[in-house]
């Protein structure tokens, strides 16, 4: 078989990390995954992952990539989720777990360097997380050097340099009001260019991973913008639900626009803005309906195969998907899932199409308030696993009223790092002219408008019942 040079691209994301040798033209070579577990407690709100149990997986992604021998690795690109943080010696070495997205312990710290810097969301990183440690872990905030994001560490990992990584304008604290509020800026790494080479990979992390030494590694980018690379996304109008365990919707706009319960910051490339909002748990709904109520007998497929035969509205069953609490647009960690309308007539099947047609559900719910602010959505890029499905992919354009386009690759995070990765060693020009060549739509779905009425309701029904059955759920909680 003959080899071709390609780009590998590392994508840690929150469960897993995904490796793929991606070619020039954006054709996926291979893909290769390994997972970690995440350390959690809902009580207090720690959610935290061990960066050597990423190291572990990404080694044994690469290796298996490396056997397939079908592509000459010409550069590598980083994303990774956020916003993270990754708390690291002068060796790269982590000094404490990295405290990830889903910790809600840095509320007040978050707050307070909002107020302090003007700047929300995700332009504050994992900085609220880094000032809760120096706070709270002396010990671990003495030992650490640096301040790293997901996609910094690995970069770190693999070339020896500490950086923070930026797209172009993207707003970050100054130095003084870090110091002022009490976050060393000292521990805080130099800006580096997302998309500009971060340095060369060092002997020894090549030979953990197999590769030969001396690769440019490219500073990379969040897990959503690499997606929203990778899903085709250049123009204003195009928007995506990138699937994963997650979920969540995002548009582009020409300008900014302040939606409530959403984020809305610059996009990663020039003279876009991007809004939309981040979901908790909505990907992972199936799953954990599949494995923990089913046993896992059943593949996912075959049950949504089943539920493909019940009719638009799950014959009145409609589904929270807040099982981890809620981001956009709620932003309530207390919110949990809940069946609402069960009856002796419904069976798995029923409960199976509630949980798809939530994860629709929620991207509505985010989505109506930004097109109600001015934002056009053209289409919906689908992503991830979900995106495979058609009947899923359905559910989504008939309860948005979107368009539904479903890339030909969709491990849409995967290319949107090999797309910057190619674009920082000269393969394309730019990131337009990359995210053109490198991606493509295999199929649109149009929204069908019979089944708009009946999902007008359960989605009407849907936005009530989290404010209904709120205080019940945060009085059974403290009944605990």
């Amino acid at each position: 078989m003959s080899r071709e040079t390609a780009v590998l691209a590392i994508d840690l994301g929150t469960t897993e990390v995904k490796a793929g040798l991606v070619g020039l033209d954006g054709r996926l070579l291979g893909l290769a995954r390994a997972g970690y577990a995440t350390d959690a407690d809902p009580a207090t709100g720690r959610a935290e992952q061990d960066p050597e149990a990423w190291w572990g997986a990404i080694a044994i992604a690469v290796r298996e990539l490396v056997r397939l021998d079908v592509g000459e690795v010409c550069a590598i690109g980083i994303d990774g989720h956020g916003p993270t943080l990754v708390p690291v010696d002068a060796a790269g070495h982590a000094t404490h777990a990295a405290v990830i997205w889903q910790d809600t312990r840095s509320s007040s710290e978050q707050d307070e360097l909002a107020q302090a810097t003007g700047l929300q969301g995700w332009s504050l990183a994992g900085l609220p997380a880094a000032l809760w440690l120096e706070r709270h872990d002396t010990a671990a905030a003495e030992a650490t050097c640096w301040y790293l994001a997901t996609w910094d560490a690995v970069a770190m990992r693999l070339t020896g340099r500490a950086t923070t990584s930026l797209v172009v304008d993207q707003p970050f604290p100054d130095a003084g009001t870090l110091d002022r509020v009490g976050l060393p800026s000292a521990k805080v790494p130099p800006p580096i260019a997302a998309g500009s080479v971060v340095g060369e990979l060092l002997a020894e992390a090549g030979a953990a991973l197999g590769l030969r030494p001396g690769i440019p590694v490219v500073a990379g980018i969040v897990d959503a913008w690499a997606s929203f690379h990778g899903a085709g996304m250049a123009h204003a109008g195009d928007a995506m639900d990138p699937g994963g365990s997650a979920g969540g919707f995002g548009v582009y706009c020409n300008g900014p626009l302040v939606v409530p319960g959403s984020f809305s910051t610059i996009a990663p490339l020039p003279g876009l803005f991007s809004v939309g909002g981040a979901m908790a748990a909505t990907g992972r709904a199936l799953d954990w309906f599949r494995l923990e109520v089913l046993g896992g007998g059943t593949p996912a497929e075959a049950l949504i195969e089943e539920a493909g035969t019940i009719s638009p509205g799950a014959d009145g069953v409609v589904f929270l998907p807040y099982l981890a609490g809620e981001r956009s647009p709620l932003w309530d960690p207390t919110a949990r899932g809940a069946f609402v309308g069960l009856a002796l007539s419904h069976g798995r099947a029923h409960l199976t199409r509630a949980i798809l047609e939530a994860s629709a559900f929620a991207i509505r719910h985010v989505a109506d308030e930004i097109v109600r602010a001015g934002a056009e959505v053209r289409a919906m890029r689908v992503c991830g696993g979900p995106a495979r499905s058609e009947t899923w992919n359905q559910i989504k354009a008939d309860v948005t009223g979107f368009p539904v386009e479903v890339p030909a690759v969709l491990e849409t995070a995967v290319t949107g790092a090999a797309i910057v990765a190619a674009t920082a060693v000269g393969a394309w020009p730019d990131l337009p002219a990359a995210i053109h060549g490198m991606t493509r739509v295999a199929r649109r779905l149009e929204p069908n408008p019979a089944t708009r009425g009946r999902y007008d309701a359960s989605f009407w029904a849907y936005r009530l019942l989290h404010p209904a059955i709120a205080p019940i759920v945060r009085d059974l909680a403290e009944s605990r």
